[in-house]
């Protein structure tokens, strides 16, 4: 470390979540004496916006991976897999965005307002950032299960395209604009189906002999790893992708075993850090994408009890999936870092 900050690198700096962390990592005035932008080959020497100027792209190497106290890495499991591990033996901390090392047992699976603790507990010097669906869901659900205990979680989530990237938003939108202008659409590259006006109710991939996607079952492993949840606690989700451009939004079906009425909910969500109750349905106020894209709260309305189903309450939350659902809780588990000297 310098004496005027620390030497911060981004992985995957050129992508939808890489470009967030540099956004954020300005916004936050992030004590960095120095950011290296590291990105493939392909994007060697391109340029990329940092704060009021520009970072210059350089490849990961032997000689450049030297010197970084802090990766926030955001470039794709395999990436990941290689130089998470190359930098970490460099002496940086590194606090991985994908899901390669989520479900390792010697890595913490970390929401910075949720078990801020686990982050000092990086013995191969690898932190994992929660998928983003994990992410929005988890600020809402942990104080709930905080006060009343979860028995079971049914979770339907619909998803934003900027969760799979860069070219799903371009998808996204040339086939939208196809579509208004009543020209023959493009075939889809990114998604097995067009997504424009549609719902595609596949996120990820299914493996041979698993009628779960891959995205589901990263949502129900990666809840119970962070709250700590045994197999006693039923968890399904069901993932759909939606013609979004950011934000996801998600229908929680809680059954908790002491019983809470949803006056109480709100109460304990109002007082829970980074969620916002917007809930007067009958006003229509109630969490949109929309209204979530851009902050880095997870807004919840639509709190109600299941009728067929005792302890039981339904919920509607919305939040960025790029932001606190990536990059905003990779750098605050940056920050938790150095606030508490666990470099």
């Amino acid at each position: 470390m310098s004496q005027s900050g620390y030497r911060v690198g981004v992985l995957g700096a050129t992508g939808a979540v890489g470009s967030t962390i540099l956004e954020i990592l300005h916004e936050r005035d992030f004590p960095a004496s120095e950011v290296v932008a590291f990105a493939s080959e392909r994007s060697a020497g391109k340029k990329v916006p940092f704060g009021d100027g520009e970072l210059t792209c350089v490849v990961p190497d032997d000689e450049t991976i030297q010197g970084i106290d802090i990766l926030i890495s955001s470039a794709g499991g395999s990436v990941s897999a290689e130089w998470a591990p190359k930098f970490a033996a460099a002496g940086a901390v590194v606090v991985d965005n994908t899901s390669y090392w989520r479900m390792h047992e010697d890595v913490p699976l970390v929401v910075a307002e949720v078990n801020p603790e686990a982050a000092q507990e990086h013995d191969i010097g690898i932190i994992a950032n929660p998928n983003c669906t994990t992410m929005v869901m988890m600020l809402a659900l942990a104080p709930i299960h905080r006060e009343a205990g979860l028995e079971r979680l049914v979770l339907s989530s619909y998803q934003a395209v900027s969760g799979t990237g860069q070219k799903a938003i371009a998808e996204l939108a040339a086939q939208s604009s196809q579509a208004l202008a009543d020209e023959e659409i493009d075939d889809p590259k990114v998604y097995p189906h067009q997504i424009a006006f549609n719902v595609i109710p596949q996120v990820e991939t299914f493996k041979d002999g698993d009628d779960y996607t891959t995205e589901e079952r990263k949502v129900m492993a990666e809840t119970r790893k962070i709250l700590g949840l045994g197999d006693e606690v039923k968890i399904s989700a069901t993932c759909a992708r939606v013609p979004v451009f950011t934000g996801h939004s998600e229908s929680l079906n809680i059954e908790t075993r002491e019983d809470l009425s949803p006056d109480r909910v709100r109460e304990i969500l109002a007082a829970a850090e980074n969620v916002v109750v917007v809930d007067n349905p009958a006003a229509g106020e109630y969490p949109t994408a929309l209204d979530a894209a851009g902050r880095d709260e997870t807004l919840v309305g639509r709190i109600r009890r299941d009728p067929g189903q005792e302890r039981t309450l339904n919920l509607w939350l919305a939040g960025d999936n790029l932001r606190k659902g990536a990059a905003t809780n990779a750098v605050q588990v940056a920050e938790l870092l150095i606030e508490n000297d666990w470099l």
